[in-house]
C-alpha cells in the first residue's frame, strides 16, 4: 500500500507494459496523451490521465466564449471521447511521492485513491495568482475556465437588466461599472470582448446607452500586453481609451469590500463587477511532492522535460507547461519558458516523443523553440499582433488571432464547429440573452416547495 493513505489500484494495463500518469487534463496532458496515443505500441504502456474536469479548456478562447462570439461548450474538448483506449480519471491530485511511486487521488465522490505509476507527466498547469486585497475572496470572479466565463458573460448581461429595471441613480451605475484588474492578455481581451458585447446589448434596452457603462481596466506597472513590444502596448491603451475604457497604469486594487472598490490613486466607486486577472501562479499541490521545486513553486526540469534534482536527473518524472520550470535555451543563460499555450503545446508534444524514448531505451531529445511572437483580440474586428518581428494593427491582427488559435485548438471536431460559429456570425446577431439563473437552477423549486401546503391527514382513528 501506499504511504499517502486512501485504496491502492493497480494498473490494467496489459502483462509487460508500463504506466503512465499524467496529472492534468489541460494543454499539456491532453497534448501529451495524444502524441502517446498516436505513437505507443498496443500493450507498451497504459496511459491514465488525472484531472477534476472532464474536458480540456482552450483558454485563449474564452473571451470570445464570454462575449457569445462562440459557443462555449466549442472551446472545450472532451478527454474522454478524445482520449478512447486511455483511462481518463476525474479527481484532485492530492499528493505525490515519489519515494514509492505513488499520486493520491480525490475524485468527486468516494475515498481517496492511490495510484501507482512507472513515469509520471506533472501538468497540473497554474492557478490564479491573487493578493490579500481585503474583499477579493467574497467579490472577485476570476477568468481562467470556461464555466467562470459562462457565469461573468451571464452576470454581465444580468446587469445590464438590472440597470434598466431601477430608478435609483447609485444602483444603476453600480450595476453599469465593471472592474478588471490585470493587463496582461486575459484582462485586456476579456475586458474589450465584453465591452464589445455590453455596448450592442445596450441597444436592447430601454433607457440606456452605451454612454452610460463604465469599463475600468486596473494595472500595476506602467504598460499592458508585456509580451508585445511597448509600442505595441501603447496603441493597444490608445484603442481601448478611444472607446471609453478607462485604463489606469501604474495603479493597484486596494478594496473591494461588498463592492466598495478602492484604488492606489485615491480612487473609489461602487460595482457589481470585479475580475481578477492579475497573473497565474503554478499549481500549489506541488507543494505536497518529494518533487525538487524552484522558488517560484515550479517542478525544476531539464531542456528534455525531465524533472532534476541538484544531484541529477529524476528518472521517471517528466514535467511541462505552467507549473514547469523549463529552461528556454533560445533565450540568454538563466532563462525560463514563459507561461504560454505556444510553449505548452509544443513541449506536450515533445514530451509525448521524449517518453516513448525513454520507455524503448533511447535517448531523449532538447526542448528548443524560439517565440514566435503574440496575437490579441481586441473585440469584434479589432486586434493588434507583433509576430515575427511584424508589428500588426486592426483587422488584419484580429483575423490573425483567429486564424493561428484556431489552428491551434485541438481535434478537427472542434475546428469545425469554431468556424461554424464564426459563420453565422456573418449573417446573424450575437446571442445576448442573459441566463444568469444557470448557477442556481432550483431555486425557484424550493420556493414553490416551501410554499406547499402539508398533505392532508386522511389517517382514520
Amino acid at each position: 500500500m501506499s504511504l499517502l493513505g486512501g485504496r491502492e489500484t493497480e494498473a490494467v494495463h496489459a502483462p509487460g507494459g508500463q504506466r503512465i500518469l499524467i496529472l492534468g487534463g489541460g494543454y499539456v496532458g491532453l497534448y501529451t496523451a495524444l502524441r502517446l496515443k498516436r505513437k505507443l505500441h498496443r500493450g507498451e504502456a497504459h496511459v491514465t490521465v488525472v484531472d477534476p474536469r472532464s474536458y480540456m479548456t482552450y483558454q485563449p478562447f474564452l473571451p470570445e466564449a464570454a462575449a457569445g462570439s462562440l459557443e462555449p461548450r466549442h472551446v472545450v474538448v472532451s478527454l474522454r471521447r478524445e482520449l478512447r483506449g486511455m483511462e481518463v480519471i476525474n479527481g484532485r491530485v492530492s499528493a505525490v511521492s515519489h519515494g514509492d511511486r505513488t499520486v493520491a487521488v480525490t475524485p468527486e465522490v468516494g475515498d481517496p485513491v492511490s495510484l501507482r505509476y512507472d513515469h509520471v507527466v506533472v501538468a497540473l498547469g497554474s492557478v490564479a495568482r491573487t493578493l490579500p486585497v481585503p474583499g477579493l475572496k467574497e467579490f472577485g470572479i476570476g477568468f481562467k475556465q470556461v464555466e467562470e466565463a459562462i457565469a461573468l458573460r451571464n452576470h454581465v448581461l444580468d446587469r445590464l437588466d438590472v440597470a434598466a429595471s431601477v430608478d435609483d441613480p447609485a444602483l444603476r451605475a453600480r450595476a453599469l461599472t465593471f472592474v478588471f484588474v490585470g493587463g496582461g492578455y486575459a484582462g485586456t481581451e476579456a475586458i474589450a470582448e465584453l465591452e464589445d458585447m455590453a455596448r450592442a446589448a445596450t441597444s436592447f434596452h430601454e433607457g440606456l446607452s452605451a454612454h452610460d457603462l463604465r469599463f475600468l481596466l486596473v494595472e500595476a506597472s506602467g504598460r499592458i500586453l508585456p509580451e508585445v513590444r511597448e509600442e505595441m502596448g501603447v496603441y493597444t491603451v490608445e484603442q481601448l481609451r478611444s472607446r471609453g475604457i478607462d485604463v489606469r497604469l501604474e495603479t493597484r486594487l486596494e478594496s473591494c469590500v461588498d463592492g466598495e472598490v478602492v484604488l492606489s490613486d485615491g480612487t473609489t466607486l461602487s460595482a457589481d463587477t470585479l475580475v481578477w486577472t492579475a497573473g497565474v501562479k503554478a499549481n500549489p499541490v506541488l507543494r505536497d511532492t518529494d518533487l525538487p521545486l524552484d522558488d517560484r513553486g515550479r517542478l525544476r526540469c531539464t531542456p528534455t522535460l525531465q524533472a532534476v534534482t541538484d544531484d541529477g536527473v529524476l528518472a521517471g518524472v517528466w514535467g511541462a507547461g505552467d507549473c514547469a520550470a523549463v529552461p528556454d535555451l533560445t533565450g540568454p543563460p538563466g532563462a525560463m519558458c514563459s507561461p504560454s499555450a505556444q510553449h505548452a503545446v509544443r513541449q506536450a508534444r515533445l514530451l509525448g516523443d521524449n517518453l516513448v524514448a525513454a520507455l524503448r531505451g533511447a535517448e531523449p531529445a532538447e526542448y528548443r523553440h524560439r517565440h514566435v511572437g503574440s496575437v490579441a483580440s481586441l473585440g469584434l474586428h479589432r486586434g493588434v499582433a507583433d509576430v515575427y518581428g511584424v508589428k500588426v494593427k486592426g483587422f488584419p491582427a484580429w483575423f490573425m488571432h483567429r486564424t493561428y488559435h484556431m489552428s491551434r485548438m485541438p481535434t478537427f471536431n472542434r475546428k469545425v464547429r469554431i468556424v461554424l460559429d464564426w459563420t453565422l456570425a456573418l449573417f446573424f446577431r450575437r446571442e445576448l440573452v442573459a441566463l444568469g439563473r444557470l448557477q442556481n437552477p432550483r431555486a425557484e423549486f424550493r420556493s414553490a416547495a416551501q410554499d406547499a401546503p402539508p398533505p392532508e391527514d386522511d389517517r382514520r382513528g
